[in-house]
């Protein structure tokens, strides 16, 4: 366990404090000094951040009223201070849903301590317990994990209204919001800065680093993004929209795979037999549709059933086209068995055997228990932050979620990262893949590369990182230490030794 060096101040106080405002509503960070097992000193800030708003009517300023307080973990290192001063890199990260909380990221990868959760197959039982990680991000950049409002303990002030920031341009406003004052009451301005997103996160981290160039000229080096989607379109089974359904066959080739079903076959030769037919025979089929001829279609259902394994009487049923949750209730029901959407690799009695389609994800409903356990007792022991409120995991208070600003367009920020490569020629982009994550495809994310209009300097600035996991990689120990030491790289590299 890292070493603890010093007592919580229970005092709203530590880098970034603000005074109590007109509504009396301040910070209430703690600080705790810690040593990790490396020998690297460092500081925990963790608290709520109080979020203001400059309100004025008839041209005379009402002042700063408080909006929010979001709930903020810094880990910044301690130590003697270079001549000159070399400036610490600084990673800001946060998880997605909308509606999840940032503990993934912060106890499961990034963090100096980890959940031991165990993986599919082998999990550890309750109570679990956390553990350090030596491959944590802070050994090279100080981190800041942000939860956005009504997850963790962040919350709007008592008054306001509780969904207002429930949607895209808000939630985006206030999280680059977070980063600024952070930036700004630290004096990092001239640190290095990424943005770590996982899955909604990514659409997040996009739009927040956008945000951050435009209305404050604050520039991020680099974007790491875990199980991106950009474009929300690729995802979305809708009809008429026939894009997903392709771009999620390779997905049940893989996950089909890992359970056996396509006997001693290598996963590789699997995947590029079914990224070839997603992207051409498949396509074309999709697009055709009753124009498809008999011999053609019956060629197709055969061609499907041998890649995903499913029987060709559901295909024919489904028309070739079936959502994943289908795909997820249909691939072992003849074991009696439900596969996972955030991670395929896991399997659970489902609650309806008859079923054709559920909600309920094993995969999650595996994990949740070990990370719940591990945020509650490290913030409140370990970091010694107090509260009496729920910490919230994955609420759907957060719902209906609205993208009002999209006006019926597909919710799409791979234009915001078009731009962003084009106005910052030094930023870098990390991608991290799972083969089995059927929450955001692998392939639906290599669609949204192929389509984004950039320069072969700006496509040589990605750096592309499989992983025979799911959704949230890091569960997977060997996938764990590939990616720490993947994104370690990314942001110690810095932007001098950009490629």
């Amino acid at each position: 366990m890292a070493e603890q060096t010093s007592a919580t101040d229970n005092e709203p106080t530590g880098a970034g404090a603000s005074p109590a405002g007109p509504a009396g509503v301040a910070d209430d960070f703690v600080t705790r000094h810690h040593r990790a097992p490396s020998g690297l000193a460092y500081t925990t800030t963790t608290g709520r951040m109080v979020l203001r708003r400059e309100e004025s009517s008839d041209g005379t300023s009402d002042g700063h009223r408080p909006k929010a307080e979001i709930f903020v973990v810094a880990y910044t290192a301690d130590g003697p201070r270079t001549e000159p001063p070399t400036p610490r890199p600084v990673v800001f990260a946060f998880n997605g849903g909308p509606g999840s909380a940032s503990l993934w990221l912060h106890l499961g990868l990034l963090g100096p301590r980890r959940v031991d959760s165990g993986d599919v197959g082998a999990m550890t039982p309750p109570p679990y317990a956390l553990v350090d990680n030596p491959e944590s991000i802070i050994e090279h950049a100080d981190l800041v994990v942000i939860d956005p409002v009504d997850t963790g303990y962040s919350r709007v002030v008592d008054g306001g209204k509780t969904d207002e920031f429930h949607a895209f341009i808000e939630d985006r406003d206030l999280v680059a919001e977070v980063i600024r004052l952070w930036t700004s009451r630290n004096g990092r301005w001239l640190s290095p800065k990424y943005l770590v997103g996982e899955s909604y996160g990514t659409l997040r981290a996009v739009a927040v680093a956008r945000r951050l160039y435009d209305a404050h000229g604050l520039a991020v080096n680099g974007l790491g993004l875990v199980s991106t989607v950009l474009n929300l379109s690729t995802l979305d089974f809708q009809p008429g929209n026939d894009t997903p359904y392709a771009l999620h066959l390779p997905t049940y080739a893989a996950i089909a795979h890992h359970h056996g079903r396509h006997g001693n076959r290598p996963l590789a030769e699997v995947l590029r037999d079914a990224q070839d037919y997603a992207s051409g025979d498949y396509v074309l089929a999709l697009h055709l549709g009753h124009r498809l001829t008999k011999r053609k279609h019956d060629a197709v259902v055969r061609h499907l059933a041998e890649l995903t394994t499913l029987s060709e009487a559901f295909i024919r049923r489904t028309n070739l086209r079936w959502d994943y949750m289908e795909f997820a209730t249909e691939l072992l029901r003849d074991q009696g068995l439900l596969v996972g959407r955030i991670d395929g690799r896991f399997t659970a009695q489902p609650p309806r055997l008859h079923a054709s389609h559920t909600w309920e994800d094993p995969s999650m409903r595996a994990i949740t228990g070990p990370y719940a356990a591990a945020v509650n007792h490290y913030v409140r022991v370990e970091l010694g932050y107090e509260s009496d409120l729920p910490y919230e995991v994955l609420t759907g208070r957060v719902q209906p979620w609205s993208y009002r600003t999209f006006e019926g367009a597909p919710v799409d920020v791979s234009g915001d990262l078009e731009r962003l490569l084009v106005d910052l020629p030094d930023l870098r982009v990390h991608v991290d893949y799972g083969y089995y994550d059927g929450a955001t495809p692998f392939a639906a994310t290599e669609y949204t590369w192929a389509h984004l209009r950039l320069s072969e300097q700006a496509r040589s600035r990605f750096s592309h990182h499989y992983h025979a996991a799911g959704h949230m990689m890091y569960l997977n120990e060997a996938c764990r230490l590939a990616q720490s030491a993947a994104l370690a790289a990314f942001v110690a590299s810095g932007p001098q030794d950009a490629d």
